[in-house]
């Protein structure tokens, strides 16, 4: 056994364990797959939780788990779920939300309170004590209630037994050209030593949409009707009279994306031209005529790799549900990045920690 193999072998006992994760409000699986590209075969997913159901199929499409995604995580005994290293969980950011009404602990839905669903990631982790929590949350968490609900957040973890960080980061920092601010906070258990955990500094921040823009031409569906693009003007022109900034936009190709988002007008502030249609026939019941300036909205293939995803992970259901799945979605890099920085205290304190 050569030194290098031996220290590792030292290190691990004679074998690194895999270590065991869950992944909580799963979406369709972008904090996993961060955390994968970083741990590689380090890393097992024992657990996973997602109560919408086409996001469940599109995660089940792109990860093959031997065992069923579990529903509403409110309804799921602690005890019931394997013990696992790391929680990762991104808790759902409406009641959060600058956009929405912040409500926050008080946000009910449908019978559920959103703003309290993050209790479910420390009721589960006070039964297993992870060596690692991990959440992803909107930039907005941070001042919510003047910080009171952030302050309650971190309390709970640190009550736990926790040491807590956070960081507000930009996608667009990360090799991807969208502008999406979002708070990482990261908790390690007390017994690991993580003193010296920081987050990551940018590491691609010169991304433009002209780089993730599809390489073929794309369906004529696509592009907006001349009736609709005179809706859209006539909207814009409204609020700009009133003095808002509200209403479509187009990007620069040689720029970036505005924060895509799960619905209203996170397509149309993200329009595009592109030139390359040939065949102007409507392939959808439209008013008007296909517009003949090139506007259009950008595919979801286009909105997976603005956030990050690789190309061989699988579209299979209508762009309807897609667009709200990857704007409802992490930016695989960021997470990666972090992921990488979290695995390497863990590797320091890898004869430490059980």
């Amino acid at each position: 056994m050569d030194e290098l193999n031996l220290f590792e072998g030292m290190k691990y006992g004679m074998k690194k364990r895999t270590l065991k994760s869950i992944d909580l409000f799963a979406g369709i699986g972008g904090i996993r797959l961060g955390f994968e590209n970083a741990f590689g075969e380090g890393i097992e997913t024992v657990f996973v939780s997602e109560w919408d159901k086409y996001a469940q199929k599109t995660y089940s499409e792109n990860f093959k788990d031997d065992f069923s995604i579990a529903g509403d995580i409110t309804q799921i005994d602690a005890k019931d779920i394997p013990d696992f290293d790391i929680c990762l969980a991104g808790f759902p950011c409406q009641a959060f939300s600058l956009a929405g009404a912040r409500k926050g602990f008080d946000d009910d839905y449908k019978g559920m309170c959103r703003g309290t669903l993050f209790l479910d990631v420390a009721r589960i982790c006070e039964e297993h004590k992870p060596k690692v929590i991990f959440c992803e949350n909107v930039k907005g968490l941070v001042i919510h209630d003047k910080g009171r609900t952030f302050k309650i957040i971190t309390k709970t973890f640190e009550d736990l037994g926790y040491k807590v960080f956070y960081k507000v980061l930009n996608s667009k920092d990360y090799g991807v050209p969208q502008n999406r601010e979002r708070i990482y906070i990261v908790a390690f258990r007390n017994d690991i030593h993580s003193d010296n955990f920081t987050f990551p500094e940018p590491t691609d921040t010169n991304k433009v949409l002209s780089d993730i823009i599809e390489e073929q031409e794309v369906s004529v569906k696509y592009y907006l009707s001349t009736v609709y693009l005179d809706t859209l003007r006539k909207h814009k022109a409204r609020h700009a009279a009133k003095g808002n900034g509200f209403g479509y936009e187009i990007r620069d190709l040689h720029g970036i994306a505005g924060a895509i988002v799960c619905g209203g007008m996170g397509r149309e502030r993200n329009l595009i031209i592109d030139n390359r249609l040939t065949n102007f026939v409507p392939v959808t019941k439209i008013k008007g005529e296909v517009n003949r300036e090139g506007i259009r909205k950008m595919t979801p293939r286009e909105w997976a790799r603005l956030q990050g995803f690789p190309d061989n992970y699988k579209l299979a259901l209508a762009d309807v549900h897609l667009y709200k799945q990857f704007g409802n979605s992490v930016t695989v890099p960021v997470i990666t990045a972090i992921a990488k920085q979290i695995k390497l205290i863990l590797d320091q304190n890898a004869t430490k920690i059980q």
